[in-house]
């Protein structure tokens, strides 16, 4: 702790971060520019302090030069279980903070580590019974006595607290909204054996193994098979491979497993990287979609799949697909878009290991407790910019582009409500001028441009003359123009929502996003994500955004950077006509090492 140091901490949770400091001049003044203003620089501890602080705290707000974090439950039962103590927390919080740190709030935080793993669901003997036990006598009778844990539970004369294996999740459920994070010891059925090794090398001949993080995720899911293994989540970046890290799961398992993720393309992906990466032959492989209904010892299907019925007074007609075979292995890919239906039906298959993948816990609907109790704790994450700088993931540039409304725009724009105001400026028709600047500058490169809007999605595309994706594009149609964008004879694609999950184009380096969803952090990431496999040519990526200048899109664009900000990105902000004169007087948006400087056909030199 000193008066240099960049962090300040609140009573009520909230960390406040400078990324700045005033530079000093030899006397030991603010030093200033010609103008007279104070220079500042970043703070030479404002990375170290980010660091340390995302482990156990989320960011919310990252204006310029003050970032503000927030400690909730949730945050530090996810760093409980990722081995992180409340002495470790303290440490961190004196280390980096320039005033005393309330007392308040290290008892609070000292509370919430306390009751992770306080109460425990275990095992009764061999059968299926289970009890609920407690460190602490105080706290179980502080948990029965609230009625919606009391009614999922029976208690015998001697106060012993059984669980019914079907209540095992809605009771984990029930205890975490009053607090308690329950540590499920209970154990998992085996599920019908099956055995899946992963191959020395692929199908094309290309040597093949885990890499070390694969390998440190997958064991810490599986525990070497303990009853406190066997569920939960690994979160790794977008491109750092995280199908592999399922396949490695699905090896130390060793039974039947089934696959759930978000689109058609994706189950063809993951079916793709099985039979080419492990030594499971078709026959056992199956594609569960609206084309294809095959269930095999390992079976692939999508959410919208499992929760589709004819109406919303019709049952789920494939939810029993969960039911239909004796797996031993669930497997949630994107695990924080999980629809409601598959909650509800997760609850009941808690004696299922269960994985959940995803590049981000961030969930736009505040449900990230729902994924805590009943897929699992975090067991293994690492941050984005530490794969990069081992090179696993390529480096990005992140360019904020602001573009003014026109005068017609503005007055439509003022008279509007609050949503419409949003869509206005997310369709800002200049940007389609500063797309046309963008792609002039990364010639030969391969780029993906997203939008939010079919109507502007499509506009675009024809005045580019460039091939449109949207949800309404046949899955064959896309699956060509995706393999044509690979090869290079389609170079540019725009696309649509539909782009933001499961494309695997390992070659896009460049993405321009002309509109998202109001303030979707997860969006954010998952579109930065297209661009992050590692390029051939070892070169790097760069993520346009551009926003409407002093507007609603501009706001929300603020929150949807959040994420990439914790994990250590930053934005270059620059106004739509500096960045045409700096193009056109032959400069860079981004450093011209981003994209393998100008060696590299696909940069800006």
């Amino acid at each position: 702790m000193g008066p240099t140091e960049p962090l300040m901490v609140q009573s009520d949770g909230t960390l406040m971060l400078h990324t700045v400091h005033t530079v000093l001049d030899a006397d030991g003044g603010p030093a200033k520019d010609q103008q007279g203003r104070p220079l500042t620089a970043e703070h030479p501890r404002y990375a170290e302090a980010r660091d340390a602080l995302a482990s156990f705290a989320e960011l919310e707000k990252s204006p310029e030069y003050l970032h503000t974090y927030r400690v909730s439950p949730i945050s530090v039962w996810n760093a409980a279980a990722l081995g992180v103590t409340a002495d470790d927390v303290e440490r961190t919080l004196d280390a980096f903070s320039c005033v005393p740190v309330p007392v308040v709030i290290l008892e609070r935080i000292r509370g919430w580590m306390d009751r992770y793993g306080l109460l425990r669901i275990e095992r009764m003997g061999d059968g299926d019974r289970f009890k609920l036990v407690a460190g602490d006598e105080t706290a179980l009778a502080d948990v029965l006595g609230h009625a919606s844990v009391r009614q999922r539970v029976e208690v015998d004369d001697e106060g012993a607290v059984f669980v019914d294996p079907l209540e095992r999740g809605t009771l984990k459920q029930a205890l975490i909204r009053i607090g308690y994070p329950v540590d499920d010891c209970g154990g998992f059925v085996e599920g019908d054996p099956l055995e899946v090794r992963l191959r020395e090398k692929t199908l094309s001949g290309a040597p093949f193994k885990l890499r070390d993080y694969q390998r440190r995720a997958a064991d810490a899911f599986h525990a070497g098979g303990a009853a406190s293994g066997g569920s939960g989540v690994v979160v790794l970046p977008c491109g750092a491979g995280k199908t592999v890290t399922g396949m490695a799961a699905m090896e130390k398992v060793g039974a039947k497993t089934l696959i759930l993720t978000t689109n058609t393309i994706a189950v063809r992906q993951w079916k793709q990287e099985l039979l080419d990466k492990t030594e499971l032959t078709e026959e056992q492989v199956g594609e569960y979609t609206g084309e294809c209904k095959e269930v095999r010892p390992v079976t692939i299907t999508t959410y919208q799949m499992v929760t589709w019925r004819r109406s919303k007074a019709d049952a789920f007609e494939h939810l029993s697909l969960f039911g239909r075979e004796n797996w031993g292995l669930v497997i949630y890919d994107e695990v924080h878009l999980l629809p409601a239906p598959v909650f509800r039906v997760t609850a009941e298959l808690q004696a299922r290991r269960r994985l959940g993948l995803t590049a981000t816990l961030v969930r736009e609907d505040g449900k990230e407790d729902e994924v805590f109790c009943l897929i699992g704790p975090k067991r293994y994450d690492v941050p984005w910019k530490v794969l990069e700088g081992q090179g696993f993931i390529a480096s990005a540039a992140c360019v904020e582009v602001r573009v003014p409304l026109n005068e017609e725009e503005r007055v439509r724009y003022i008279g509007a409500g609050s949503r419409s105001k949003f869509r206005i400026a997310s369709e800002n028709p200049a940007k389609t001028a500063v797309v046309r600047t963008i792609l002039s500058h990364h010639e030969g490169a391969r780029v993906l441009i997203i939008g939010q809007y079919i109507d502007q999605v499509s506009g675009l595309a024809k005045e580019l003359g460039v091939p449109l994706i949207t949800g309404k594009t046949p899955q064959r149609d896309r699956e060509e123009l995706y393999g044509k964008f690979r090869t290079g004879q389609v170079p540019t694609l725009v696309v649509s929502k539909v782009g933001n999950f499961a494309i695997d184009l390992p070659d896009a380096n460049v993405a321009i996003q002309i509109s998202g969803t109001f303030g979707s952090r997860q969006e954010e990431a998952q579109r930065l994500g297209r661009i992050l496999r590692p390029k051939s040519d070892g070169s790097g990526a760069a993520f346009y955004a551009l926003v409407t200048l002093a507007s609603k899109d501009q706001e929300f664009a603020e929150r949807r950077q959040l994420f990439l900000t914790e994990q250590g990105y930053s934005y270059r902000i620059i106004e739509a006509q500096a960045l045409e004169t700096l193009i056109g007087n032959g400069g860079s948006a981004v450093p011209p090492s981003a994209l393998g400087g100008p060696d590299n056909p696909g940069g800006m030199n």
